[in-house]
């Protein structure tokens, strides 16, 4: 018999850590979205991590601003940025304060309120593909800016959980270059995924975008 996930959240110390240690131990993990609608539960499948002042892939990396100010305080929070003037990804802030790292959650499989997120996701042409990539995974769960500072680290009443789960072991755990980041960013393989995991996104290297005459 499986056992099944262990419900406890995830406390401050285990985001308190540097971030390429924190972004592989998020795979298994449990993110729980509770909302008006009900509640969906979704397995950590792929992320990304991003290192603030040290990584140029960061939105941290030249400093703090209003979009990324949560990034700055204090760990366990959610980081929710708007791209491309139409979708919102989610991120889970790491490190000591002021450090300004984060892991992108980049995608996972809905164990629980599947009949909701297919509300939500109308286009996916399986439950697998209900939050296989960021945006999908941020419309799934109905995340945007409003909860942007969120603190994911009590079950109190709270919007978004991070539970233990079950975590995955090491040899399960298959790393990479992050998808689309460009420069000196682009060859950290800084992205983790559950191998053979079909959730999981494709790889896509960035490509420059061209200028209009």
């Amino acid at each position: 018999m499986i056992a099944s996930p262990d419900r406890t959240p995830l406390a401050r110390e285990f985001f308190d850590r540097p971030v390429l240690e924190v972004a592989p131990d998020l795979l298994g993990r449990v993110l729980v979205r509770t909302g008006p609608d009900g509640p969906i539960d979704l397995r950590i499948t792929e992320v990304e991590a991003y290192d603030g002042a040290n990584d140029p892939g960061s939105h941290a990396y030249r400093g703090r601003t209003a979009r990324n100010g949560v990034m700055f305080g204090p760990p366990g929070h959610v980081y929710v940025y708007f791209t491309y003037g139409m979708w919102h990804c989610m991120n889970l802030v790491c490190g000591p304060e002021g450090r300004a790292s984060a892991v992108l959650l980049r995608a996972g499989e809905i164990t629980r309120g599947a009949e909701l997120a297919r509300k939500r996701r109308v286009s996916a042409r399986n439950d697998k593909e209900l939050a296989k990539g960021p945006a999908r995974l941020a419309t799934a769960l109905a995340v945007d800016r409003a909860l942007d500072g969120t603190d994911a680290c009590t079950s109190d009443a709270s919007p978004l959980t991070i539970l233990t789960g079950t975590p995955v072991s090491p040899e399960q755990v298959l790393s990479g270059p992050r998808t689309g980041v460009a420069g000196d960013g682009g060859a950290h393989p800084w992205r983790f995924w559950i191998a053979n995991d079909p959730t999981v996104s494709p790889y896509r290297a960035h490509v420059p975008r061209r200028r209009s005459t």
